[in-house]
């Protein structure tokens, strides 16, 4: 069968969740406006720096749970780095659509809402209770998906 617009794009940042270099998750994002990939982005260290499953997890090492201490991380979120791949090439997402493999965190979602992204489809949930509320105060859809297989 056929899949459906948000289904396709979902099984997208899969694949692109396959890039990852986090030990912890493997996520993968990306910026849909008009049926159209804009950029997308994978959760991994900065460019040209070393990656987490070259030097190990510094959140690990660290005992830190997940959802917490985002700033102990050597990576970058696959949603900042989809968002980042739109102010590196010139690519205005305002008014695009987020796709992940994961419900954005906290940081992420205030990059969304700031960037005019209006919808956030996502399959795995995050414990981050601040994000769903934030999202909901600035209007922004985030809407849990299921894919067959």
């Amino acid at each position: 069968m056929r899949p459906t617009w948000d289904e396709y794009f979902l099984s997208i940042a899969r694949v692109i969740a396959g890039r990852s270099t986090c030990l912890r998750r493997q996520v993968g994002a990306l910026v849909v406006k008009d049926k159209r990939i804009l950029t997308t982005g994978y959760n991994g260290a900065p460019m040209g720096l070393p990656h987490c499953s070259d030097t190990g997890c510094l959140r690990d090492q660290a005992g830190a749970a997940s959802g917490t201490t985002h700033e102990l991380c050597r990576g970058l979120h696959a949603e900042q780095n989809a968002i980042l791949q739109g102010a590196l090439h010139g690519v205005s997402i305002d008014g695009g659509v987020l796709y992940s493999t994961h419900q954005p965190c906290v940081l992420c979602t205030k990059m969304v809402i700031n960037s005019g992204l209006w919808a956030i489809y996502y399959l795995e949930p995050y414990p981050d209770s601040l994000a769903r509320k934030l999202l909901e105060e600035a209007g922004v859809l985030a809407k849990k998906m299921t894919l067959e297989g």
